[in-house]
């Protein structure tokens, strides 16, 4: 039997999903860097965008309400979340796809191509051999040319070390979350074969800063060492 990939529930334990969507509000400024998030990924009518770990579907939603003529498929492997995303979605009249599981390709293979990938505070929530295999595995599933957006807490630096310390590692626990903290995000994306990235801008918190990357699958034939301006 194959195992299941690790993951740590939102805000660390299950019982708290039900407040989720007002935490993260509140300590987060998540109209901020969804927001940036949004405009980064420039949703346009015929794109096939696949959320990895929506979560509650917030983003998903707001993805598809930016253009109504996009296909949005997203993933998430808490049942309990994934309710209130459903429930949210028919409130809202909107057409999502949302898939129960992890990332494997025998769950999204039917909703491909993706030429736009994204995913939001969720590697933080995961070891380091999920983080890459997570990331190899949204590269795998865009077409050439494709994007990657990312959205997720990076390096902590001075007084924003210490306020993930207090908040996010003492909800998410060290071992998964450290790497962030030191920085490791862009050797992450460019071990895993992004070799054309960015850090499009960050957004200060009470929980510690929140990076926004964008990375680019290599076109075939096309050089794959440089990277994006400002990477």
């Amino acid at each position: 039997m194959t195992r299941k990939p690790a993951y740590t529930p939102a805000l660390g334990r299950p019982g708290l999903t039900p407040a989720y969507d007002m935490i993260l509000g509140l300590t987060t400024r998540e109209r901020r860097w969804r927001a940036l998030l949004l405009r980064q990924i420039d949703p346009r009518p015929g794109d096939r965008i696949l959320d990895v770990g929506c979560g509650t579907g917030t983003f998903a939603l707001m993805l598809k309400k930016a253009e109504p003529l996009a296909e949005v498929i997203a993933l998430d492997p808490d049942e309990q979340a994934l309710a209130i995303a459903e429930a949210k979605r028919a409130a809202a009249g909107l057409e999502v796809t949302f898939v129960h599981g992890f990332l494997l390709d025998e769950l999204v293979k039917p909703h491909r191509p993706f030429n736009k990938i994204t995913s939001s505070l969720v590697l933080h929530q995961t070891p380091l051999k999920e983080k890459k295999r997570i990331i190899s595995s949204i590269r795998h599933l865009l077409q050439p040319g494709g994007e990657f957006h990312l959205a997720d807490f990076g390096q902590q630096r001075g007084i924003m070390r210490l306020a993930f310390r207090l908040s996010v590692q003492l909800l998410d626990g060290v071992a998964d979350t450290q790497p962030h903290a030191d920085g490791l995000l862009p050797e992450l994306l460019r071990s895993q074969g992004f070799k054309q990235f960015q850090q499009t801008d960050s957004v200060t918190t009470i929980t510690g800063e929140i990076a926004l990357f964008r990375a680019i699958k290599a076109a075939a034939g096309r050089p794959t060492t440089v990277p994006l301006a400002g990477a």
